[in-house]
């Protein structure tokens, strides 16, 4: 059975994750979350003083980037690869609101994303990788066999993460989260080193009344369509 490449770009918490693992597990895939790289290299900024009160010391973080080392390590525990910054586990520590809130201004820096792109395509030069993100149909893999592009409600999405967050432990807000939703909508969608956008080719699924099972399903059929042509 011949490999294809699956790109899952979309808003955040729609679910790209969750359905890109489910795929990758059930086709025997490497499974690439692009979004833990930049969340990463955030937290690096974060930890190493480059972000205060929201604002990116951009030269700084720039020439601390030789620097960062990511990688992905299997946990056979849970099933999925977890992200290591320089050595350390920090899959947990990415996952928090205040790293949501400043990902996508260090994910508009070129730089960044020069780094980060670079790494992703490497990983799945041989097929046989499903990666989401924002951009991976579009600038990643733009020749990707199958391309899905997901969506749904700030509102839902806002919900969805605003459970994820307290059953985490963390002590957030509801207003707190919608807002941080609709902020990473815009900036994501704006800036101008690869913007977020449907690449022309790409499934639209809208996920706001979907559920996960359904979803999966769905997907799954449309790709076992292309693998077997």
């Amino acid at each position: 059975m011949k490999k294809i490449t699956i790109a899952v770009d979309g808003l955040s918490s729609t679910g790209k994750s969750t359905l890109a693992k489910q795929l990758a597990k059930k086709l025997h895939y490497i499974y690439v979350d692009s979004g833990a790289m930049y969340r990463a290299v955030t937290l690096y900024a974060m930890q190493e003083g480059f972000i205060e009160n929201g604002e990116i010391a951009k030269a700084d973080l720039i020439e601390s980037l030789d620097k960062i080392e990511l990688k992905f390590v299997f946990n056979t525990h849970l099933g999925f690869a977890e992200m290591f910054l320089n050595g350390k586990n920090v899959e947990r520590e990415i996952r928090t609101l205040e790293v949501s809130k400043n990902v996508s201004q260090v994910a508009e820096l070129e730089q960044v994303r020069t780094k980060l792109v670079a790494m992703q395509q490497e990983m799945g030069k041989e097929k046989g990788v499903v990666m989401d993100g924002r951009d991976i149909g579009t600038v990643v893999f733009p020749n990707a066999e199958l391309k899905v592009f997901m969506t749904a409600s700030p509102e839902k999405r806002a919900v969805r993460r605003y459970k994820e967050l307290l059953d985490k432990g963390e002590n957030v807000k509801y207003e707190e989260i919608l807002e941080n939703v609709q902020k990473r909508d815009y900036i994501d969608s704006n800036r101008q080193i690869s913007p977020l956008v449907k690449a022309d080719d790409a499934i639209d699924f809208d996920n706001s009344d979907v559920g996960l099972d359904d979803q999966f399903q769905r997907i799954y059929e449309h790709a076992l369509r292309i693998i077997e042509k």
